[in-house]
């Protein structure tokens, strides 16, 4: 089995941050998928997923020290999968070239409830995304709501991309982290409905199986099991 998706460390933030020391911070980590040892999901990747739709994740640094983030799940799955840290003074060299190559269509996954840039938003058309000609990429910003907004707002390199919205029925399956509503979905869940939408119900399929795979075990580790098979059973 290939190794699974290590995020790259992110530069030198700009200012210095406080040593991580949240809850979980001291557990003994599998290096692949970051899970208490015990319950280690390496096993259970996926491999050798055919997917044209690429996801780029423009994640917050902070965001590498959670164990619980989703977003390295689309990563692990997915290996054409991007993932730039976010600065606001010091955007991604490779990210900047890669918004100019001609042979992708990216689209940034924001909520269209703003009238200032509501001239950018798209809908979601299918053929759109099977174009011989662009390789379609859904841009998700990882991170808390309030990061994402700041990271959409303070990103000037963004402003000409189209914004799709997502729109789906799906209530959250994730139960690690309380949301404020269940409509929120976690970043996994965001990719999972894209890859629906365009088309790409295999590697939707296989990412849902393992995102269902992260949040048993993760279940488990902390006592939670109950809640999360409800959620999983919506």
């Amino acid at each position: 089995m290939s190794k699974p998706f290590s995020l790259p460390m992110p530069p030198a933030p700009d200012t210095p941050r406080k040593p991580f020391a949240a809850r979980g911070s001291r557990v003994n980590r599998c290096s692949g998928c970051l899970m208490a040892k015990a319950f280690c999901i390496c096993d259970l990747r996926p491999e050798n997923i055919s997917c044209r739709a690429q996801v780029w994740l423009m994640m917050h640094p902070e965001e590498i020290y959670k164990p619980t983030n989703t977003g390295r799940l689309l990563a692990d799955c997915l290996p054409q999968t991007q993932v730039f840290y976010w600065y606001r003074t010091n955007p991604d060299p490779k990210l900047l070239a890669l918004l100019d190559d001609e042979q992708y269509q990216p689209f940034i996954i924001f909520p269209d409830d703003m009238d200032d840039y509501a001239h950018r938003v798209v809908s979601f058309e299918p053929e759109r995304t099977k174009s011989p000609e662009k390789i379609p990429v859904f841009i998700i910003l990882d991170g808390t709501w309030r990061q994402a907004r700041r990271i959409f707002r303070k990103s000037p390199y963004l402003d000409n991309l189209p914004v799709l919205p997502l729109k789906t029925d799906r209530l959250t399956r994730y139960a690690l982290r309380k949301p404020a509503s269940d409509q929120h979905l976690c970043t996994v869940e965001v990719g999972i409905e894209l890859l629906k939408q365009a088309g790409e119900s295999d590697a939707a399929d296989a990412v849902e199986n393992y995102f269902a795979a992260f949040n048993r075990r993760y279940a488990e580790s902390r006592g939670l099991r109950e809640e999360v098979e409800a959620r999983l059973n919506r």
